[in-house]
């Protein structure tokens, strides 16, 4: 297979946005121990990915240039390394690709058996695509949820319409949680089907200051959006209260640390995602049973992937950006 080539999108350097990637042909991967190479059906377009073509994780990442960006990816598995013994050439299976090898937007990537998981036919390759990142955060951000038997958990998510949002939104639902969740006003009805209780239009003053119109205070906020100081939660959340943020910067370092130092019971705390396969596993599979969906903002060809990336620098997009071959 590595004699072959495949059509794969790159950049060279940091910044230049979407102008600056390119299409080029590559050598197709292959295999080495425990990892898996799979056909490309459909990948999609995280934030993270375009904030380190910007510079965001320099020098760490990219680990070299040129990069082909892309970490989530759902497709056919075609060829298999050493040790492994989950899947086989011609399964379907959706993963998650290590950030620092990256390669989603390409024919063929290669993904480590550990956070790959079977598709199963009733999940399209498009809605698992879109599961990786975005679902395992959210998963991730409400595992910090404590669960006090007989009392229902209050939980505000932000940015609800967003790739994370989206999934939260329908995942603390699951977990029979009391949501109120923020968004654009255009979006209020999509997130209300999703299963929110309160939808608050984040330009509105109720919205800006993230106040439950029933007045009730939250015990997890799932934080994803951007530029909310803590002033504008602490009022809102209960005692124990905490804000788990997804796209952690210095300032939520700096304010978790001195929280922790201060013994304070309510926190902000910086979410660093752990990637699992057991966890897509436990996604698709609520996916397939109609408990959990994958809303789509748009389609864009491989071949036009840069339509997609600057669709997701804009930051508007409603759920997920999918690219196909």
């Amino acid at each position: 297979m590595a004699e072959n080539f495949m059509h794969a999108v790159q950049y060279d350097a940091y910044g230049g946005g979407a102008a600056a990637l390119k299409h080029r042909e590559v050598g197709v991967p292959s295999a080495e121990k425990d990892e898996v190479v799979v056909k490309l059906e459909a990948a999609s377009i995280n934030p993270f990915d375009w904030k380190v073509q910007k510079g965001m994780l320099r020098p760490l990442l990219p680990a070299k240039f040129p990069f082909i960006p892309g970490t989530d990816v759902a497709g056919e598995v075609v060829a298999v390394g050493v040790g492994v013994n989950r899947f086989k050439a011609g399964d379907k299976v959706f993963a998650m690709i290590n950030p620092f090898n990256g390669g989603g937007l390409a024919e063929f990537s290669v993904v480590k058996e550990s956070i790959t998981a079977h598709r199963p036919p009733e999940v399209s390759a498009s809605e698992a695509a879109g599961l990786p990142v975005a679902g395992l955060t959210a998963h991730q951000a409400l595992t910090h949820l404590v669960v006090v038997p007989g009392q229902q958990p209050n939980i505000l998510v932000t940015a609800a319409s967003g790739g994370v949002g989206h999934y939260a939104v329908q995942l603390a639902k699951l977990q029979n949680a009391h949501v109120t969740a923020t968004c654009g006003a255009r979006n209020i009805e999509l997130v209300r089907n999703l299963g929110a209780d309160e939808v608050l239009d984040y330009k509105t003053p109720d919205g800006a200051a993230l106040s439950s119109p029933s007045q009730r205070k939250y015990d997890i906020v799932v934080h994803c959006a951007t530029g909310i100081p803590w002033s504008r939660f602490e009022p809102n959340l209960s005692p124990c209260g905490k804000v788990i943020d997804i796209t952690p910067g210095f300032g939520t370092l700096l304010t978790y640390g001195l929280q922790k130092v201060s013994f304070s019971k309510k926190k902000l705390v910086p979410l660093l995602l752990n990637p699992k396969g057991k966890d897509l596993e436990y996604l698709v599979k609520l996916m397939k049973e109609g408990k959990l969906k994958t809303v789509i903002d748009s389609k864009h060809p491989l071949s036009e992937a840069e339509r997609g990336w600057a669709r997701s620098i804009e930051g508007h997009a409603t759920g997920k950006i999918i690219v196909e071959p």
